[in-house]
């Protein structure tokens, strides 16, 4: 634990700094020893072990200490590549071969993504697409066991957008979180890029690429996911039991859902559903309107919490979907991240396209 601790603290870094270090950016470029590689990966195979063992410290009423500022980013897929099949870590050999991949990538381009067009990305310097501890996992997703995708249901809205400002042919309203439809107004942009969801927020969290931070706040009756993306405060009122809540009207729909958690044992069990249908389901896919979203939150160290979420929505899957991303504690606190509707990036998305409309004209 003593060296999986370190490597971990060597890695937290203040949320205040201009950048923010990555475990990209230390493995690949700084991390150049074999045998401290090879600690890591032997300290990451035994936390399952630790974890079991691992008492949590309690609040003054007796529950989970939670709180604090939890990261989860990580440079993982989120759906597994076909060739792992079942299997749901990587070998030795195989996180050498990632690393060195992503060093050579790293080198030849300063793209934060691989696009181009009137939302052409901006440089990597703000990226932070990898995690700083845990498990190296073949794929978040870890059921279905092949860390696939289950089959779409009959019904299901599979709308996907794209980078570049191209004009996919799809219609209103758009509900992927990044990217978009079109370019002819606002409304054909994506959901963060209107301010309106932030692209890893959620519910549930996903990495991605920046802000990959939320802080916990926790009293007797309530806890408040605070995350940094778009500065969204999930504010759960806590029961004794799923059953004891009493939920909102099915008309009531909102944007991120309607959360209510309790206790089992030591994982703290959010569920969220009174979606509305102007969101994607899960991966841009279907409508998040009859989704269900449990999400479990436990505790397996001084420094991680395990974060699993299952989806359950049989009007977009035929199964449900159940994923598990690692976050890691750092030493620092959010500030806000003021994102809002109308902001300049809009306009000159907007105002590029016009523009590129008239070059074409002439």
């Amino acid at each position: 634990m003593a060296i999986r601790t370190a490597l971990v603290n060597s890695l937290i870094y203040p949320l205040s700094a201009a950048r923010k270090p990555t475990l990209s950016s230390c493995a690949y470029e700084k991390v150049t020893s074999r045998s401290l590689v090879l600690a890591f990966v032997a300290c990451c195979y035994s936390m399952s072990a630790q974890a079991q063992d691992y008492t949590p410290a309690r609040t003054e009423w007796g529950q989970p200490d939670l709180q604090g500022v939890w990261n989860f980013s990580s440079d993982r897929p989120m759906i597994r590549p076909s060739q792992f099949g079942e299997r749901e870590y990587l070998s030795d050999a195989e996180i050498s071969r990632i690393q060195a991949l992503a060093a050579v990538r790293d080198a030849n381009s300063d793209s934060a993504l691989p696009i181009a067009g009137v939302d052409e990305s901006y440089n990597d310097f703000w990226i932070e697409n990898a995690g700083i501890g845990g498990l190296q996992r073949t794929s978040h997703l870890v059921y279905p066991k092949n860390g696939q995708l289950p089959p779409f249901a009959d019904s299901a809205i599979n709308q996907q957008g794209n980078y570049g400002g191209e004009d996919t042919g799809e219609s209103r309203p758009a509900r992927i979180l990044a990217g978009g439809i079109g370019t002819d107004g606002p409304e054909d942009r994506g959901l963060s890029e209107r301010c309106i969801v932030g692209f890893n927020s959620g519910p549930p969290f996903i990495p991605s690429l920046y802000n990959n931070n939320v802080q916990i706040f926790q009293s007797k009756e309530h806890v408040v996911l605070l995350t940094e993306m778009i500065h969204d405060a999930r504010i759960v009122p806590l029961a004794e039991t799923a059953a004891a809540h009493h939920t909102l009207h099915d008309d009531i729909r909102l944007w991120t859902g309607d959360s209510r958690g309790y206790w089992d044992g030591d994982t703290l069990v959010v569920i969220t559903k009174n979606f509305n249908d102007l969101t994607t389901s899960f991966n841009a896919h279907g409508t998040a309107f009859d989704k269900v979203l449990t999400e479990r939150f436990t505790r397996t160290a001084a420094d991680t919490v395990d974060y699993e979420f299952t989806v359950d929505d049989p009007t977009t899957f035929t199964d449900k979907v159940v994923a598990i991303v690692e976050m890691t504690k750092v030493a620092g606190q959010l500030y806000e991240y003021a994102c809002h509707e109308g902001n300049y990036g809009m306009v000159n998305i907007l105002r590029g396209a016009r523009a590129q409309e008239a070059r074409e004209a002439d």
